[in-house]
């Protein structure tokens, strides 16, 4: 009998969204939940409702999205652990429900969401709409991750990003699209037979290094706020920086701020949900005898260690990368 895979370590989490400057109502959603374990799941998601016209019930439509994911997410960690006695399904087999029959369950209970919702709020003297015109209305993206001690999964629907950090400090995207979507044009929840538009990410874990150190999932005005794509990458790794030399709660504190920063760039809704292990080494060696962070040179406003190499603790992101002026 093989050993059993070693369980992942207890996660801390961020969850904050922005509205944008340009936006009358913030069309973002987002959670996150669980500790990792084999009871409790890490999962976290985050969704973009369109906001057109066309789309004029998509702030529900995100909020279903979110909502129905970690239902399902909670369906498919119970899967992936069983508890008793009941033997484990194989890692073929999850695979294979990972990729298509979560995105379809999850499509298809959107679907059913967003029609009752309709039927219960709208007036029965409104023009007749088609079960399509109905969907389209509450149009939404979708970006979700789980992680047991067994599997570390994600799934993807239209922009945005997952972004990973490995245990190496490699820092990944590893849904991105092929191609980028033209314009403000995206695959959609509203498309027709969504889940065969959703990208799965598969990643067994089958030890500890195969564990990533940060997993962040987050909506576009966060990616669009930065000049390149690799400004955007940058800023995650600046973000795993500073979590590690001055912890969590002090990034917690700045991050609304930071995102305040980037929906100033793109003028977009900004919506960030994160989840980082301080392991042993950083969570004994970042924080100072009274629970303060030590001076290790984490990245100041630009990204750089200050003239001594104190950590700074203003609100600055962690490198600032946007390319533009303010």
């Amino acid at each position: 009998m093989s050993p059993e895979p070693p369980p992942l370590p207890l996660w801390a989490t961020f969850r904050e969204s922005v509205q944008g400057v340009n936006k009358t109502r913030n069309q973002d959603y987002c959670e996150v939940s669980g500790r990792g374990t084999a009871e409790e799941p890490l999962i976290m998601a985050v969704a973009d409702g369109h906001g057109s016209a066309a789309h004029a019930r998509s702030h529900l439509g995100s909020r279903f999205a979110v909502d129905l994911f970690v239902e399902e997410a909670r369906r498919f960690g119970a899967l992936a652990q069983p508890r008793g006695e009941e033997r484990p399904p194989s890692l073929a087999w999850l695979m294979h429900y990972a990729e298509h029959a979560f995105p379809r369950q999850l499509v298809s209970a959107w679907r059913e969401k967003v029609l009752g919702n309709w039927e219960r709020t709208s007036s029965h003297v409104e023009p007749g709409l088609s079960e399509d015109r109905k969907v389209l209305l509450y149009g939404s993206t979708l970006v979700g991750a789980v992680l047991t001690p067994r599997v570390f999964a994600a799934w993807q629907l239209g922009d945005g990003e997952l972004t990973v950090v490995d245990d190496d400090g490699r820092v990944t995207v590893p849904l991105a699209p092929a191609e980028a979507d033209l314009g403000d044009e995206t695959e959609s929840l509203c498309s027709p037979e969504a889940w065969l538009r959703v990208r799965t990410h598969w990643a067994p874990v089958t030890a500890p290094s195969r564990a990533p150190r940060l997993v962040a999932v987050s909506t576009d005005g966060l990616s669009k706020s930065f000049a390149s794509d690799q400004g955007f990458r940058q800023f995650m790794a600046g973000l795993d920086d500073r979590l590690s030399a001055e912890g969590a709660d002090a990034v917690r504190a700045v991050l609304p701020e930071w995102l305040g920063k980037a929906t100033r760039h793109s003028g977009d809704d900004t919506t960030l949900v994160a989840a980082w292990y301080p392991g042993p080494a950083t969570a004994a060696g970042a924080m100072g005898p009274a629970g303060a962070p030590e001076a290790t040179g984490a990245a100041g406003p630009t990204g750089a260690a200050g003239p001594t190499g104190a950590t700074t603790t203003d609100a600055a992101p962690p490198t600032d990368p946007h390319g533009r002026e303010e």
